[in-house]
């Protein structure tokens, strides 16, 4: 007899153990058992993931190459191929789909999967659970950890502990013997601000935050951060696995090879990072809501400034002022930057705005199409800002823009 989905942990995270370095080690087995990062040997480059071996010495994934040398003088570096893991990740996702249609990719390496409707093809969900991780070793070489249990907030907290190459199931009923004696540091969406303002009033625990008076926390974090905190402490996640997803931002960001100061430089940086911004939203039939910029000095501090337009957009020139007006309203101090970008939110579909068919971006719109039709015809090269010929491609070291996986 076969329980109710509500009493099975039918929710799954498999993460995927160390994602670009598996692969890797899939044709350097040489290598295994050896500290080993995932990362572009130069000094401006960042790991893009870390071997259990290298992480016993405190080398993580996002941390700079140079500083993950100091904590493990023998670490290997192997050069990150990112078609390789593409390639693996669609082989994994496509195991998942074997089991459930209720995939739900998170990134390349994860997925939430529902396999209520499937318990009487492949048995109970740790059964699955099993299945899936077999079958993944199976035809990629590749380990895996699964998180199970009755949410998706509780899943992804039991695959992390269950890491490397483990499983971990939380029955429903023992979520929150699970949940409560965890450090408030394991909450989704406590960062380290969120979580020293909560220790200052002495709560570290999972559980004495949901043991907080809602009307003590909104004073702590805010009244949407308190509610959706204190509905996670407490074992509440309402959320279903979401199989299709809509952009909900686009951008583009850039790290120098060198820190930046010069103003006409960072300016016409803006400049391309604003113009790849609105060609991938009118490629989208997208407009947006939302100009935001990323700005990371050379100490690598990292602020974000936005700004909520009257209407929505899609023109180059639009995003490129909005973005200036922004860059140029922060305090640098004569501070150089290490990082800056670009990104384009609150993302609707082109048109739906009313307020925006009657905007000043009308001009910029003519323009940009003319543009997008060159671009077309004749390839990216085919035209661009004058302003960005000046020292152009001199500041970027094009292998740090690989994204960390």
């Amino acid at each position: 007899m076969f329980e109710s989905p509500r009493e099975i942990a039918s929710v799954l995270h498999v993460d995927m153990d160390s994602f670009f370095v598996s692969v890797e080690l899939l044709e350097r087995p040489e290598l295994v058992g050896l500290p080993v990062a995932a990362a572009h040997d130069t000094a401006r480059s960042v790991v893009s993931s870390a071997s259990y071996e290298a992480r016993r010495f405190g080398v993580r994934s996002a941390m700079p190459v140079a500083r993950a040398k100091q904590l493990c003088p023998q670490l290997v570096l192997v050069e990150p191929v990112y078609a390789k893991y593409r390639s693996a990740s669609k082989a994994v996702m496509a195991v998942f789909q074997e089991f459930t249609p209720l995939v739900e990719p998170l990134s390349i390496d994860e997925a939430f999967l529902d396999v209520a409707g499937t318990v009487r093809l492949f048995g109970q969900p740790v059964e699955i659970a099993r299945a899936i991780r077999e079958r993944v070793r199976e035809r990629t070489g590749l380990p895996a950890s699964v998180g199970l249990a009755g949410t998706k907030f509780v899943a992804k907290l039991a695959s992390q502990r269950a890491k490397p190459d483990g499983i971990l199931e939380i029955p429903p009923h023992r979520t929150l013997e699970f949940l409560h004696p965890l450090p408030i540091g394991a909450m989704w969406g406590v960062g380290q601000a969120t979580e020293r303002a909560l220790h200052a009033r002495a709560i570290r625990t999972v559980g004495e935050l949901a043991r907080e008076p809602i009307h003590s926390l909104e004073r702590i974090v805010g009244g949407a951060s308190a509610r959706r905190l204190h509905e996670l402490a407490n074992g509440r996640d309402a959320r279903r696995i979401v199989t299709t997803r809509s952009e909900k931002s686009i951008g583009h960001e850039e790290t120098f090879a060198h820190d930046v100061s010069d103003a006409g430089a960072l300016q016409r940086e803006l400049l391309r990072l604003a113009t790849r911004t609105g060609e991938r939203l009118r490629g989208a039939g997208a407009e947006a809501r939302t100009i935001s910029i990323k700005v990371r000095w050379g100490n690598f501090e990292t602020i974000t400034r936005s700004r909520t337009l009257p209407d929505a957009t899609d023109a180059t020139q639009r995003i490129y002022h909005t973005a200036r007006e922004l860059f140029d309203g922060l305090d640098r101090g004569g501070r150089a930057v290490r990082l800056i970008g670009v990104r384009a939110e609150q993302l609707l579909p082109a048109g739906s705005d009313i307020a925006a068919l009657w905007s000043e971006d009308d001009g910029w719109r003519a323009v940009d199409q003319a543009v997008d039709e060159v671009r077309e015809r004749f390839g990216a090269s085919g035209v661009t800002s004058a302003s960005l010929l000046t020292g152009r491609g001199s500041v970027v070291d094009p292998r740090s823009l690989e994204a960390p996986g």
